[in-house]
C-alpha cells in the first residue's frame, strides 16, 4: 500500500530542482528512486504531473496545483514537527526573501546575528525584488513593504521607513525647485521600482522621465549626477542630504512612513525559527534604519 506522503516530497523537490538529476543529488537517493517515487504519485492521483522530454522537464497544470499543495503541506508538517520537538529553540532550514538594498543593508546584519545565537539552524536568503509566491516557492518568510493583498498569508509590521523626495543642487538651479505636486510634471523623474509616489493626504504621483531603474543604488546615482528627481526611502539618501549633495523637496507633502512587513504563510508562526525571527526583527530593524537615517 502507498503511504500518504509516498512520492509528495520527491515530486517536490523534483519541482524546485527543475530535473531528475538535480533533484536526486538534493534529495539523497538515485535518479531511479525519484522517478518511480514520481511515477506512483501520479498513477495514484491518476494525472500526470510532469511534461517530460528528453531535454526538458514542466509541471502540467495539475502539477502546479499539487505544487503548491504538496510544498504546504510539507512545510506545515515540519513546522508542527520543529515546534513540538525543538522545545523552542530553531532548527533545521529557514528560507527567507527580501528586496536587494533592503536585505544587503538591514536585513542581511540581522539574520547574521540570528544565525550566531542558533547553530542549528540554517539560513537561505534570497534577494529579489519582484514578489515571490512563498507558498509555492517554499519560503518560510519575507520581508515586504507596502500594501499587501495575498490573504493566505500572515503580516505582522516589524518596523518603517520615511521616504524622501530629492534632488542635486545643480539641477534644482537649472530647473527650479517644485512648490506643489503639481509642478513635478514639468521636470525630470527619476523612477525606481514603485510607479507611483506617495504624499500627504493620499495624493500620488505617476512619475515619468528618461531614466528608470528597478535598482535604488542606480537611481540615486542619477540624482547626483543632477538627472532629475526622485523619490526613494530616507536611508539612501539621508547622509547625502545632510552632507549637501541632495536637497530634499516638497517636504511639507512628505508622505507617512511606511509599513515594513515580515510576511508569512498561515501556522508558520508555530515555528520557532519564524516567531523568533519575526521577534528579533521587531527589536532590531527599526534602530538600525534609525541610525541611517540619522546620518
Amino acid at each position: 500500500m502507498i503511504g500518504a506522503w509516498d512520492g509528495i516530497e520527491e515530486f517536490v523537490t523534483v519541482a524546485r530542482a527543475g530535473s531528475f538529476t538535480a533533484a536526486a543529488r538534493s534529495f539523497g537517493a538515485s535518479v531511479t528512486h525519484m522517478s518511480r517515487a514520481v511515477s506512483r504519485l501520479e498513477a495514484k492521483l491518476g494525472s500526470q504531473l510532469f511534461h517530460r522530454t528528453t531535454r526538458s522537464l514542466g509541471l502540467t497544470e495539475a502539477g502546479r496545483i499539487f505544487y503548491e499543495t504538496g510544498s504546504r503541506l510539507i512545510s506545515e508538517r515540519e513546522d508542527a514537527i520543529a515546534a513540538v520537538a525543538a522545545q523552542g529553540s530553531p532548527r533545521g532550514n529557514l528560507r527567507i526573501t527580501c528586496s536587494y538594498t533592503l536585505g544587503e543593508r538591514f536585513i542581511g546584519p540581522i539574520l547574521r546575528e540570528y544565525a550566531a545565537q542558533h547553530p542549528e539552524l540554517s539560513i537561505a536568503c534570497d534577494l529579489d525584488n519582484d514578489v515571490v509566491d512563498l507558498i509555492r516557492d517554499g519560503y518560510d518568510v519575507a520581508i515586504r513593504t507596502g500594501h499587501l493583498e495575498d490573504s493566505r498569508l500572515v503580516v505582522t509590521r516589524v518596523a518603517s521607513r520615511a521616504m524622501v523626495t530629492v534632488a542635486a543642487p545643480a539641477y534644482l538651479a537649472a530647473r527650479g525647485i517644485p512648490q506643489r505636486i503639481a509642478d513635478l510634471k514639468d521636470h525630470d523623474c527619476l523612477v525606481g521600482s514603485a510607479p507611483t509616489w506617495h504624499f500627504q493626504r493620499g495624493e500620488t504621483f505617476r512619475p515619468e522621465g528618461r531614466w528608470r531603474c528597478n535598482n535604488g543604488t542606480m537611481v540615486l546615482e542619477a540624482a547626483l549626477d543632477a538627472m532629475g528627481i526622485c523619490q526613494l526611502p530616507a536611508f539612501y539618501a539621508a547622509a547625502l542630504i545632510a552632507a549637501g549633495r541632495l536637497e530634499e523637496v516638497l517636504a511639507p507633502d512628505c508622505p507617512d512612513d511606511e509599513p515594513i512587513w515580515a510576511v508569512y504563510p498561515r501556522l508558520k508562526h508555530l515555528s520557532p525559527k519564524v516567531s523568533l525571527l519575526v521577534a528579533l526583527l521587531r527589536r532590531r530593524l527599526q534602530p538600525l534604519l534609525a541610525g541611517t537615517a540619522s546620518g
